[in-house]
């Protein structure tokens, strides 16, 4: 068991939260027990995971898509304040990570990322970031456009959509997890042979063939279980806590 406190105060650090400007409070949303020998893992803090929490007699529920993001509606109602009115009446404290756990260089999804598809990290996407989100990295070996697509398929459990772009083989990829559609064009500038993402927009078709980059779309909720696995796993090394990662399966 752990103090609350003691819990966040070494996750805060841990993932250098008070480093970056985010488009959600990161740490503590919804406050429970004071005392944590429980812990439920999820990308995302849905009713399902909720539900699970409860169901594990969880005292708090950690994830990658917690509440209260920029510009959505404040009043509790709805699914939200359902969502809440959960938590609270089981008191399961609420901690969500976003950009910090995209970005930690051994924790974060990205890195997760790069372990799991053999990816080498040579450097930042976007160099002139003080707090880089996503990388660029290479292959051990140069595949075609094809082989890497069921690389991808294999690694994820999940077929990417693939847009071609105009190298022969892949080898120098720049990757970003989740919703990076649009940072294609950095990957571009760097010489990427590939980008690959979790999301895919209408426009990205265009900007794709037009740099000559093969873009990779492989499923925002596919490229960020990794980070709050290993946010998990740490946190239960640290305290010898329970924890235990859920996985709801998305298509997205």
């Amino acid at each position: 068991m752990v103090e609350l406190n003691q819990l966040l105060a070494w996750c805060n650090k841990t993932l250098n939260v008070k480093a970056f400007k985010d488009y959600c409070p990161n740490g503590l949303q919804i406050e429970g027990s004071h005392s944590v020998h429980k812990i439920i893992t999820a990308v995302t803090a849905s009713q399902e995971a909720i539900d699970a929490a409860v169901a594990a007699k969880a005292n708090a529920l950690m994830v990658h898509h917690g509440y209260f993001w920029k510009g959505e509606p404040e009043p509790l109602t709805g699914i939200k304040g359902q969502r809440i009115k959960t938590l609270m009446q089981h008191d399961i404290s609420l901690i969500a990570y976003h950009l910090p756990l995209d970005a930690h260089v051994s924790l974060g999804n990205n890195a997760a990322l790069a372990n799991l598809l053999g990816i080498q990290i040579t450097g930042p996407l976007d160099p002139t970031e003080n707090q880089p989100i996503g990388n660029v990295g290479e292959l051990t070996a140069p595949m075609s456009a094809d082989e890497f697509s069921i690389h991808l398929t294999n690694c994820l459990q999940r077929t990417p959509l693939h847009i071609a772009g105009a190298s022969a083989t892949i080898q120098k990829v720049g990757f970003c997890t989740g919703a990076a559609q649009d940072f294609l064009y950095k990957a571009a500038a760097l010489d990427c042979d590939a980008y690959i993402s979790g999301e895919v927009s209408e426009r990205t078709y265009h900007e794709a063939k037009e740099l000559g980059i093969h873009y990779f779309a492989c499923g925002h909720h596919a490229t960020e279980r990794g980070g709050i696995q290993r946010l998990g796993q740490a946190v239960a090394q640290q305290f010898n806590l329970d924890v235990t990662f859920m996985d709801f399966n998305n298509p997205v």
